[in-house]
């Protein structure tokens, strides 16, 4: 479906169905839903005090109880259409058995993985088990949503095998990822294998996702852009057209999101050949642009500077309707072209809320 439609107005099945599911499947809805990238998280005080109380990220992101606590507290303050899971895209390493860490002010700092013994060593077997709690925090969010806020739907998510890759390979996060990029080039057999390895994890983790209650999945390649056209091709969008393929096979009504972060031009052949249901856009991506390349069946997702979200007033309220200006009448979900910042106002994120439920 791509014609729009208004929110009050669906018939029959569509009208049960979420707002937010409706778009990442392909109907145009006027106002959008919105949610956003990190919206549980740092700047909100009700989260700062659950970090504290888990006393470390990694204990927070496995104790299910407080996960699901810090991912549905942006829906109780301000009532976003879609509800992501509280985690990390790290996590997927951290249960294949790599040692993973967060220092603070450092980010994360895993045990740099550079030969064949170290993806040899990586556990498959065990990804389920490891990331159990995890799953845990799927099903206690989906059932307090269900029960309080039945029309925000839940989304499950894991980072793409590329960016996922880039930290596991330099051991921390990167400007350029010389190192990831480096054996790419040197040693595309040795890459090759752990990104075969990161398909078939990151397969199983969005699937025992969905099996938990998820009802969209979304896909972060945070560091795609860095890539030239052939390397892209290679490990963006060939691994991610199986994890999406695999995905289907199983469950082809969840709607699947792709987030090739500065993907520029390629956006369109990511979207042709991965097969993801709505693609998100970065904040350096023109919408009208997106939307040229872009089938008009696919959703589109994004894209407000998020620091313009810090910013608030009026700078916030041009970049907002420009951006809704340019997606009216396709599938569309408004949300970042990247993650809050931690310094956001919580009051700001609200005036956002009340100026897409206007439409602009």
């Amino acid at each position: 479906m791509s014609a729009e439609s208004d929110n009050k107005g669906a018939q029959g099945a569509g009208e049960a169905r979420k707002p937010l599911l409706r778009a990442l499947s392909g109907e145009a809805l006027w106002p959008p839903p919105m949610w956003l990238m990190r919206q549980a998280g740092r700047y909100l005080p009700e989260y700062r005090e659950v970090r504290e109380k888990a006393g470390g990220f990694i204990a927070l992101c496995t104790t299910p109880e407080l996960a699901a606590e810090v991912t549905v507290q942006p829906i109780r303050r301000f009532g976003m259409d879609g509800a992501i899971l509280f985690s990390d895209i790290l996590m997927v390493p951290w249960a294949l058995g790599q040692p993973l860490r967060f220092a603070e002010g450092e980010g994360p700092v895993l045990e740099p993985l550079r030969d064949a013994a170290a993806v040899a060593a990586l556990e498959l077997d065990r990804v389920r088990d490891r990331a159990a709690p995890i799953f845990d925090t799927v099903r206690l969010t989906r059932l307090a949503l269900d029960q309080h806020a039945p029309k925000v739907a839940l989304i499950g998510f894991a980072g793409s095998p590329w960016t996922v890759a880039a930290y596991m390979v330099e051991g921390h996060g990167s400007r350029d990822f010389h190192t990831a990029r480096g054996m790419a080039y040197a040693d595309p057999a040795l890459f090759g294998r752990l990104i075969r390895t990161l398909v078939e994890a990151t397969t199983d983790y969005l699937l025992a996702q969905i099996e938990a209650g998820a009802e969209a999945v979304m896909l972060f390649d945070s560091w795609a852009g860095m890539l030239p056209p052939s390397q892209f091709r290679r490990w963006v969008i060939e691994p991610t057209a199986t994890i999406v393929r695999n995905v289907k096979r199983l469950h082809p009504s969840i709607p699947v999101v792709g987030f090739p972060r500065l993907a520029g031009p390629l956006i369109g052949e990511y979207v042709q050949r991965t097969g993801v249901d709505t693609v998100a856009m970065d904040t350096a991506m023109d919408p009208r642009l997106a939307a040229a390349a872009v089938p008009a069946h696919i959703g589109l997702q994004g894209n407000l500077d998020p620091l313009s979200l810090v910013t608030g007033g009026a700078a916030l309220e041009a970049e907002a309707r420009q951006i809704l200006a340019a997606m009216r009448g396709r599938p569309f979900v408004f949300n970042l072209g990247h993650g809050i910042e931690k310094v956001t106002p919580p009051e700001h994120v609200a005036a956002l809320v009340r100026l897409v439920r206007s439409g602009g």
